[in-house]
């Protein structure tokens, strides 16, 4: 995460208030200088939150009238002014986005509210305002969405891909909107306009926000797929299976069958390990053989299961994607794979006997145990 901090250093800072001192001649932009030179040891979250404050900090100075708050319509005109120089772009327009949000909160105004989503959709092809919006949403879903829904349309696919991926339910790195979660139906109307999208950048964010929908409404996906599925294009099966894969791994039936993985008559051989015991940092290699003993073909769906010792004894099993064929009667293929065991800030492994296992169209093969060694 070191080297994502420095995506807003002293030198993006002080690029930024060059672009701030041309577009409001008469604000001092002090309060960010002194911020840029005090970024050490600080995360790119709190980079934006340093920063921000001290944008808030300058235009409030700015004013000229004793005020001791910035004002949500002169900030946005500024930074609106700042546009006209390509120099205004970059994670710097992180903090940018989060002063206009605050301001436009902090004004409780409708007009501020809105002004503020549509310089959002402004500022996001110079960087995406997926985070910022993320606070408008909370303050006003409906509100917000109602907005939003329009950009379903329009003519910059990053404004459109803002559409989808700043309303995901589950968004890496973003603050949560309990609203999101608990209406899944809020955001699928964005969903059914972008699905069929001409750019690959707005349909992955599409699939991205279906596999979020899928770990809290996985009925409500289900009806969203088999919509899509009714009114397809050449795209369609791309964006499903990438939007299914949660549930695929999960042995949704519904999602299974959606992507054409019936209930197939397989025989699946031992696993093979190329050890019993895993010493990390390590790689335990696996291979074995798949028939197709029915009597027509069988598209199956493999996947792989590892089931993780956990601190207190028991087992958390994580599904991976092995490969997805179809199999004529009698057919068999072999498999293999390797996978790494090694302690990452998202998984702490612990030593002790750990399993290994396979899952075929959603039904489980051929478990087999090994050790894990730290």
């Amino acid at each position: 995460m070191g080297a994502m901090n420095e995506l807003i250093n002293q030198a993006a800072v002080t690029s930024l208030t060059e672009v701030l001192a041309d577009a409001a001649p008469g604000t001092e932009w002090q309060h960010v200088i002194l911020a840029g030179a005090t970024l050490h040891g600080l995360s790119l979250r709190e980079r934006t939150d340093h920063v921000s404050r001290a944008l808030l900090a300058d235009l409030a100075a700015g004013r000229n009238n004793g005020s001791p708050t910035a004002d949500c319509r002169t900030a946005v005109a500024v930074f609106r002014s700042a546009l006209g120089s390509q120099q205004f772009a970059g994670w710097t327009l992180w903090p940018v986005s989060e002063t206009a949000v605050t301001l436009a909160l902090g004004s409780g105004t409708p007009a501020d509210f809105d002004d503020c989503l549509q310089l959002l959709a402004e500022l996001t092809p110079r960087l995406t305002g997926e985070f910022a919006i993320r606070r408008l949403l909370a303050a006003d879903p409906d509100r917000a969405l109602a907005i939003i829904i329009e950009w379903t349309q329009h003519p910059d696919e990053h404004v459109r891909r803002l559409a989808s991926e700043g309303t995901r339910p589950y968004l890496p790195w973003a603050v949560r909107v309990p609203g999101l979660t608990r209406n899944p139906g809020g955001t699928t109307p964005i969903l059914d306009a972008l699905y069929r999208d001409p750019s690959d950048y707005v349909r992955r964010s599409v699939a991205n926000h279906l596999n979020d929908l899928a770990r809290h409404a996985p009925e409500a996906v289900m009806t969203t797929a088999a919509a899509w599925v009714a009114a397809p294009d050449a795209n369609t099966a791309w964006v499903l299976r990438h939007g299914l894969r949660t549930l695929v791994k999960k042995a949704h039936p519904g999602a299974l069958a959606l992507q054409g993985f019936a209930p197939a008559s397989v025989s699946v051989t031992p696993l093979r390990l190329d050890r019993d015991e895993v010493v990390m940092p390590a790689e335990l290699g696996f291979g074995l053989e798949i028939s197709n003993t029915g009597g027509q073909d069988a598209r199956l769906a493999v996947d792989y299961v590892v089931h993780y010792l956990k601190a207190n004894g028991s087992l958390s099993e994580k599904v991976f994607k092995l490969a997805a064929f179809t199999l004529a009667p009698g057919e068999a293929r072999p498999l293999s794979k390797r996978h790494a065991f090694r302690q990452m800030t998202t998984r702490v492994h612990h030593a002790g006997l750990h399993a290994l296992e396979l899952q075929v169209n959603g039904v489980r093969h051929a478990r087999t145990e090994f050790l894990v060694r730290i």
